[in-house]
């Protein structure tokens, strides 16, 4: 074929191309392109999730409930009855009762995945349809008297026979944490009206009144575990939805992040010690990982980042995944014992390590994270796994 003066220059400068684009495409980064690597995962769960219905509480009755239908009740599923004493409260095991009611837990898990899938899928397309769908989730939840949820926790985690909720009840609610994400990006679309954004915002925060008026909420707050992570992370992402309203929830939340939060939570060597005695210690700290760095997140702005706040004698974020990083990458140099259930089916890919590549410039952190597994398959490990879509906290809304 003969050559054109055309041709020549064409291929001559495709030649001269190349190697720059594979250089561009192949070089590490701390800031990968989250809406590339994740496009095909989320288009094909929103499709999944378009067709189901709204599943709030309501259309799960919970017969051994102290409260109202509306009211969000679980069991505790390591208690069981007392052979000595029948009718006392329910003593613990270290194996699951399958009688354990769990159906609120179970359906809250799937509300968090649902809505900030559908969200994904809206930033990806500015397709309505997703808005649409996620819209008539938040309606069945927060909004419909007829469905809507009570906004509290009170009977989170109870043990049967004792008919109270328990401070750990507060933990099954973080994924609300990603849904209160979700609203400001769907109130970017007509499909969202105003007055169901308003009746939304309004129910969280009555939850988030709760969250600081309730004794129980409060035992959940102080604990040195993920219990008050998740506590910190819920109450981090709806200050956050409320900031142009009132920024001093955020600033108080900040100050206890600093003041108490790490001192209480992370050992100077970088691990959190109060996961380290439960059965599932590996999977504990994956989880309490990803809501701290979910909370550095949401609790920095252009003038303060948290991420770089570390006490005098070193505990701080930076210190921790310094720390764990080795540990996500190689399962096999974890240094404590191995988890009682699923260790080998983890880590999946932690958004911490995303969130911590960005905060600190380290490409490798993204590498890893690329490479591992998006999305947990078992129940067990959704239920620990509370950032699914890294997509809607590492970009902002846009009309």
């Amino acid at each position: 074929m003969e050559i054109t003066r055309r041709t020549f220059c064409s291929q001559s400068a495709t030649l001269l191309l190349a190697p720059r684009l594979l250089s561009s495409q192949t070089t590490p980064t701390s800031r990968p392109d989250v809406a590339s690597i994740d496009h095909d995962r989320i288009l094909a769960a929103a499709a999944h999730y378009l067709t189901q219905a709204p599943k709030p509480i309501i259309a799960f009755p919970a017969s051994r409930s102290p409260g109202t239908p509306h009211d969000y009740y679980s069991e505790a599923e390591d208690y069981w009855p007392d052979d000595a004493k029948p009718e006392a409260p329910y003593v613990v095991r270290e194996t699951t009762n399958p009688e354990a009611f769990t159906a609120h837990r179970d359906a809250l898990v799937e509300l968090g995945i649902c809505v900030p899938v559908l969200t994904a899928a809206f930033v990806l397309t500015k397709e309505e349809r997703y808005v649409t769908q996620a819209v008539a989730h938040l309606r069945a939840w927060f909004i419909d008297d007829a469905t809507r949820m009570t906004p509290n926790i009170l009977y989170g985690q109870t043990i049967r026979n004792a008919k109270a909720g328990r401070p750990e009840g507060v933990v099954e609610a973080v994924h609300l944490a990603e849904v209160v994400q979700s609203i400001p990006f769907l109130a970017t679309s007509e499909a969202f009206p105003a007055a169901d954004q308003t009746a939304v915002h309004r129910w969280f925060e009555d939850y988030f009144q709760w969250m600081n008026s309730s004794r129980l909420a409060g035992l959940a707050r102080d604990t040195k575990d993920h219990l008050g992570a998740s506590w910190l992370l819920q109450a981090a992402a709806i200050a956050h939805l409320t900031e142009a309203k009132d920024d001093a929830p955020l600033t108080t939340l900040r100050h206890q992040y600093k003041s108490s939060s790490i001192r209480a939570q992370i050992r100077a060597d970088g691990f959190f010690p109060h996961e380290l005695s439960t059965a599932n210690p590996y999977r504990n700290t994956l989880f309490t990982l990803d809501m701290f760095a979910g909370i550095c997140v949401l609790l920095s702005n252009r003038f303060e980042s948290v991420w770089d706040y570390e006490l005098q004698d070193g505990p701080g974020m930076r210190t921790v995944i310094a720390r764990l990083y080795p540990c996500i990458l190689d399962r096999g140099v974890w240094p404590y014992r191995a988890d009682a259930e699923h260790f080998k089916e983890l880590p999946v890919r932690p958004p911490s390590l995303l969130f911590a590549a960005r905060a600190y410039n380290r490409p490798e952190y993204a590498e890893l994270w690329k490479k591992l597994k998006p999305d947990p398959a078992l129940p067990e490990l959704q239920r620990t796994f509370p950032i699914r879509q890294p997509l809607l906290w590492v970009t902002r809304p846009r009309p």
